[in-house]
């Protein structure tokens, strides 16, 4: 690990102008910055401490939004028990990630911007051939080994995963980042459009400006949310990223038959969580049911791209996502 300067800061204001002096990086959990500061991936001069920051570490909850403060730890979160019954499918994205320790150290914000395990961008001393890390240097993972790369949402320039599961379920039901600037001003961005795709800069992964701090997290609560499933596959049953996953919610109509309102998000098998509109289009008005369920779900797949030794993520994914709703729907 290089040394940096260290500066913990006292509010939002001196936050945000901290870090908009180039080299800086804002400090919370730390439970994926300093991981990469030791590969020598992440390599900033400047850490701004912001765990003390008032006004950014409250739950609260109104009629239509849950709002949670980026500086909530997952297990703060995770254990709060009016969300378990408004929002089970955020719940569950958080408890199914990371350890105990870590869910107990890192933020909301931080989890929503941890970066890709792919082991080619985490090697900085092995491979050089990482465009997130060398921009125009190519990437290895196209011809490597790549099972647990992308199949949506990859470009010839990157096909690291995201990650996380939080930012799955918080795209499924349009959650919305607050952002401050540095000259106090607020805008707000969906979590979707903030996780951006890698194109030709996959090196760009947020639609974050310089000096912006995530300050909050909002979500909508709707019936679709309140019943809602997530669903984490994977090679080991704890501590362990996504093959596929699913964050899931439903709403039916008056009959208790018809799909009224669907919601369907995929982790583990795109560059950022990846939401399935005309999926969820096909299924409004259809009979809720398994074999309509499995008769539509390859839909999910009509974008992917295999690479050598990721093609059974487009078998697995529609398989997860028909379980998942089937448990949201009460039914599996």
């Amino acid at each position: 690990m290089r040394e940096f300067d260290y500066l913990r800061a006292e509010d939002i204001a001196s936050a945000t102008a901290a870090t908009s002096v180039p080299g800086s990086r804002l400090l919370a959990g730390g439970t994926t910055l300093i991981d990469l500061m030791k590969c020598d991936v992440e390599q900033p001069d400047r850490l701004i401490d912001i765990t003390s920051l008032v006004g950014m570490s409250a739950i609260e909850l109104e009629e239509n939004v849950i709002r949670i403060g980026s500086l909530c730890k997952m297990s703060q979160v995770a254990q709060h028990e009016a969300l378990q019954n408004i929002a089970p499918a955020v719940i569950q994205s958080l408890t199914s990630a990371a350890s105990a320790q870590l869910r107990n150290m890192a933020t909301i914000g931080g989890n929503i911007m941890q970066r890709t395990r792919c082991s080619y961008f985490r090697d900085a001393h092995g491979y050089q051939n990482c465009n997130k890390r060398h921009p125009g240097s190519g990437c290895a993972a196209r011809t490597g080994m790549n099972r647990n790369h992308a199949v949506l949402g990859n470009s010839e320039h990157c096909v690291a995963v995201y990650p996380g599961d939080l930012a799955v379920a918080l795209t499924a039901f349009d959650a919305t980042l607050q952002l401050q600037a540095v000259d106090g001003s607020e805008r707000r961005v969906t979590v979707e459009e903030f996780l951006l795709l890698p194109g030709d800069r996959p090196d760009q992964e947020q639609d974050l400006h310089a000096g912006e701090i995530i300050t909050a997290v909002e979500i909508p609560v709707t019936a679709a949310l309140q019943r809602s499933h997530y669903l984490k596959v994977r090679d080991r049953s704890s501590y362990e990223f996504a093959a596929a996953s699913a964050a899931v919610g439903l709403e039916l109509e008056e009959d208790g038959v018809t799909l009224r309102e669907v919601r369907i998000a995929l982790g583990g098998v795109a560059t950022r969580p990846w939401r399935l509109r005309a999926l969820e289009q096909a299924l409004r008005g259809k009979p809720f049911n398994e074999q309509q369920l499995r008769d539509l779900a390859p839909l999910a797949m009509q974008e992917a791209s295999a690479l050598a030794h990721n093609g059974y993520k487009i078998t697995l994914a529609p398989r997860v996502i028909v379980r998942a709703l089937l448990n949201a729907g009460g039914i599996a």
